[in-house]
């Protein structure tokens, strides 16, 4: 690990000290710096790989089901997903699809639901996924057009989901449908498919330019049972919220981990590329944008780990976690823009380590609510908090 000086900070626990070093030390032993061009497989390894060393633990609440605490340690979560982040996205994406994934059925699901699938995402042996986004229906989650319809003991699932991570390869998803309980978001449901279900296909592989799994998914009667629906009919958006708060404080931290593995890459660069017998760090005008990358990570760490720590108190943090998501996503673009700068030509050329950063940051200004959906949340809680007489 580069720079451990943050885990001193006070948010953090000595089993947080622990677990970071542990891990940064075990993903350098353990995590290659390619992964080939099967994604899909190298996805289902590192899978496999996180689940048999233990740290998919983190991923899931409760301890019944194999959790490393009975509920998610948010800090620990942020902490892998730096970790993880610095030395391979796919590794960082897949550890937080696990979670977010799985994240709802950890908050939301029946003792049977747990048993069924918790145990088996933290092991590493099922793979899950989440799944709201729609054709025409991402930000705006009460535009949504996939509706379950309730006969009997069974819902019948139709409609689309799209920009689906761990789509073709997921064995459980979390799914949201429009029930009709209430007009927009209030009238929507979260429900388990199981991968296998008949009325279940994968329409359609998306690639991207940071390649992971990404699919286009159909619903055509397909049947859920009532006993995999998460929560009570109805507030599947109360479960999508809740699940997103855990997690979107985790995208800030890996943008910390890919804007900290820039800072580094950009360092050694620095000291020894040679130009007009000096080097290129004896320049001032390099000497700024380090100064500028360095100081703008400390701030998106501080804004990140506020948050993890005051949901771990038990605090709400739908702002703070709006901020710290904004913040660091988009320093950290700034940060490995400025990376590549420094490399010149080498830092546009294939595969080399600040060109995977580059691509690999900027799907995080868009998932989990984009940058602008970040700067409206944080607005509207301003005003709500204005709108509370004080006395």
């Amino acid at each position: 690990m580069a720079d451990i000086d943050y885990l001193n900070w006070p948010f953090f626990d000595g089993r947080h000290r622990e677990l970071a070093q542990g891990l940064d030390a075990w993903a350098a032993q353990n995590i290659p710096q390619q992964h080939g061009h099967d994604v899909d497989a190298a996805c289902r390894s590192l899978v496999r790989q996180l689940g048999d060393a233990g740290w998919l633990e983190h991923a899931i609440g409760g301890t019944a089901y194999g959790g490393a605490f009975d509920a998610i340690d948010t800090r620990a979560v942020c902490l892998i997903r730096e970790t993880l982040a610095r030395h391979s996205g796919l590794a960082d994406f897949a550890f937080a699809m696990q979670g977010l994934g799985s994240g709802a059925i950890t908050l939301f699901g029946s003792d049977e639901n747990k048993e069924q699938y918790l145990t088996r995402v933290g092991r590493g042996d099922a793979i899950a996924a989440f799944a709201l986004s729609e054709p025409d229906a991402g930000s705006d989650v009460a535009a949504m057009s996939c509706a379950a319809t309730l006969e009997g003991d069974h819902y019948l699932l139709n409609g689309e989901k799209t920009w689906i991570s761990n789509g073709g390869i997921a064995d459980l998803y979390v799914v949201f449908a429009r029930t009709g309980e209430a007009p927009g978001a209030r009238g929507i449901s979260a429900f388990i498919v199981d991968a296998d279900v008949p009325g279940f296909e994968i329409a359609e592989r998306i690639d991207v330019i940071a390649p992971h799994p990404l699919a286009r998914l159909r619903f055509t009667d397909c049947r859920v049972p009532v006993s995999k629906r998460l929560g009570e009919a109805g507030q599947g958006f109360k479960v999508a919220m809740a699940t997103l708060d855990i997690f979107r404080t985790s995208v800030a931290a890996a943008a910390l981990g890919f804007a900290r593995r820039a800072l580094d890459e950009a360092l050694a660069r620095a000291t020894t590329r040679k130009m007009f017998g000096k080097t290129l760090a004896d320049f001032q005008l390099t000497q700024a944008k380090l100064a500028d990358m360095a100081t703008g990570i400390d701030a998106a760490a501080l804004l990140t780990y506020r948050a993890a720590w005051q949901r771990d108190s038990g605090r709400r943090v739908t702002k703070e976690a709006a901020m710290a998501k904004l913040t660091a996503t988009e320093t950290a673009q700034q940060v490995i823009d400025a990376a590549v700068q420094m490399f010149g030509g080498l830092g546009v050329v294939s595969e080399q380590p600040v060109e995977r950063l580059y691509r690999e940051i900027r799907s995080l200004r868009i998932y989990e609510g984009a940058t602008e959906v970040q700067q409206l949340i944080i607005a509207r809680e301003l005003l709500a908090e204005a709108a509370v007489p004080r006395g």
